[in-house]
């Protein structure tokens, strides 16, 4: 195993990196609905998925002052509306049995245990090296990141509905790097996402360590891009 050489900071992916240890969030909610009994199919599922992802970015329902319960809740409530309307589900069996609460709640709990697994890393990096997060995300990742706990580890936060760019264009990173005040040959970006993440990260000059696991697919994939590769966030450590 080769150490990362010359690494002076790190940027940090949010979503799929530290709060799901590199799950796919459309994954973790499926297996939800699975564990519920949505009466639906996954291709169902994925269309009210893409849906929900569509919608939030279009339209501001995720305030400021929102946790991450209410994203959940905010999230699975458009999915299982957009279920009925499309005819996929019973609105009065939803209804009855409250899957949006439930899947909500459950997802909300796997994350609190993620955390206990993954906090570790983020502290012990934050204790060598400047840390900075770059995420797609609705306005509250600071409501996010002070509810688990997360926030005081970071020097600055890059989020896309703030600074009006996304991933995957490299311009997010590109202000991550200004953020840092570092060469970019100088900083590593860990994130789960190859073409959000690595792809990027890479084009801007970055180090990236790519948190490979159970993606959304579809996607084209060269795994001499990243510089490291793992599939559980404490192996970072042995790295840098």
């Amino acid at each position: 195993m080769s150490k990362l050489t010359d690494v002076k900071g790190v940027i940090f992916d949010y979503g799929g990196t530290i709060d799901t240890n590199s799950r796919h969030w459309a994954e973790v909610l499926w297996s939800k609905y699975e564990e519920f009994q949505v009466p639906v199919d996954k291709a169902s599922f994925r269309e009210a998925y893409v849906h929900g992802e569509r919608t939030l970015a279009r339209v501001p329902l995720v305030k400021p002052e929102h946790n991450f319960h209410d994203v959940l809740r905010i999230k699975t409530d458009i999915q299982m509306k957009y279920l009925v309307e499309q005819g996929k589900l019973d609105g009065e069996e939803a209804r009855r049995e409250d899957y949006a609460g439930k899947v909500a709640d459950s997802c909300y709990r796997y994350v609190l245990d993620v955390l206990e697994h993954t906090r570790p890393v983020v502290k012990s990096l934050s204790e060598r090296y400047k840390l900075v997060l770059v995420s797609n995300f609705y306005g509250n990742i600071q409501t996010i990141l002070k509810d688990f706990g997360l926030f005081d580890f970071f020097a600055g936060i890059i989020e896309s509905s703030v600074v009006g760019v996304r991933k995957p264009d490299p311009a997010i990173y590109r202000l991550g790097v200004e953020a840092m005040g570092l060469p970019a040959g100088n900083v590593l970006v860990v994130g789960d996402s190859f073409s959000k993440d690595v792809v990027p990260a890479k084009a801007v000059g970055c180090k990236v360590a790519w948190l490979k696991g159970e993606g959304w697919g579809n996607e084209e994939i060269d795994e001499t891009l990243p510089d490291v590769i793992i599939t559980d966030l404490p192996e970072l450590l042995s790295y840098v």
